[in-house]
């Protein structure tokens, strides 16, 4: 069964609409607009809650791992399947294993603009724009392509069935969705917005509450932080895009790694033997309760 993805304003939950309700009454005459309604009221209310309660970020899985070409398989980035929740409070999840040919890619990559994307992305100095983590482990290269790896939430129609034609004109013979997928979309964006000593392009991880001795100023940390929670709009109605996010990107877009591709000094550059390297950590987690749990040790 084909599937055509829905272009991402049409989902209502883009709209930010009031939480309003379908009422019902006996003899009311009702059309497909009171469903989407009342779909949308239900799909509203839970995106409201994982948003504002768990944030934004990795739920379980999505691990992104490099995977060199083996016979028949290509060149990969390969994103191991979990649930993130995006900046709508929409669940994206993949079930199972989802790949990036980085060859082909990258290839296109150069085609596209004669190399020119790929000569803003590559930089030296990476330590500067990994997480902790994989700082520590030292094992970056001399010069790399860095690109960042999102997935975004896509939502897919199915199953076409006969219907009423919908716009200004009459037919017998339409047809229209019967089943919309929650689906995802993977990107991986190079990065050439300017990155320095003084800009990462990393997400924000925001203070870190456990490293505040004192309990009044932890206390007054997370409660400023809670006072500043609540999702930004600009003019339009549009979400606020993070500090870091591509500009040319769907502001809903989680974030999942951070690539560095090793390159020489060419202009375009040009991919060395080296294995690219993955930064799987300075992604956003909003851990479970169980695991918080574990934690603690209870």
């Amino acid at each position: 069964m084909s599937a055509i993805a829905r272009r991402p304003e049409a989902d209502p939950l883009y709209a930010n609409a009031a939480p309003e309700r379908a009422a019902y009454a006996t003899g009311m005459l009702l059309d497909a607009q009171d469903f989407v309604d009342e779909q949308t009221y239900h799909r509203g209310r839970l995106a409201r809650a994982l948003a504002l309660l768990g944030g934004g970020g990795t739920v379980a899985g999505l691990e992104v791992k490099y995977r060199a070409a083996a016979a028949p398989r290509p060149e990969e980035i390969e994103v191991a399947p979990g649930v993130a929740i995006d900046a709508l409070g929409r669940l994206v999840e993949i079930q199972r294993p989802a790949c990036l040919r980085l060859a082909v890619w990258f290839e296109g990559e150069r085609a596209l603009d004669e190399g020119d994307t790929l000569r803003r992305a590559a930089l030296n100095k990476l330590e500067r724009f990994v997480s902790p983590r994989v700082k520590a482990a030292g094992a970056l290269p001399a010069r790399a392509v860095v690109a960042d790896v999102y997935v975004r939430f896509v939502a897919c129609e199915r199953g076409l069935t006969p219907s009423f034609a919908a716009g200004p004109f009459d037919a017998l013979d339409a047809v229209a969705a019967s089943r919309v997928r929650d689906a995802y979309e993977l990107h991986l964006v190079p990065r050439t917005d300017g990155l320095d000593d003084g800009f990462s392009g990393l997400p924000p991880g925001g203070p870190d509450l456990a490293a505040i001795e004192d309990l009044d100023q932890r206390r007054a940390a997370l409660q400023d932080g809670l006072l500043a929670a609540y999702p930004k709009r600009n003019a339009s109605g549009a979400l606020d895009p993070p500090p870091g996010h591509p500009p040319e990107l769907d502001t809903t877009a989680v974030f999942l790694a951070r690539v560095f591709i090793p390159v020489d000094a060419a202009n375009p550059p040009v991919r060395t033997a080296s294995a690219p390297v993955v930064d799987n950590y300075s992604r956003r987690f909003t851990p479970s309760g169980p695991l918080l749990a574990r934690w603690l040790g209870a």
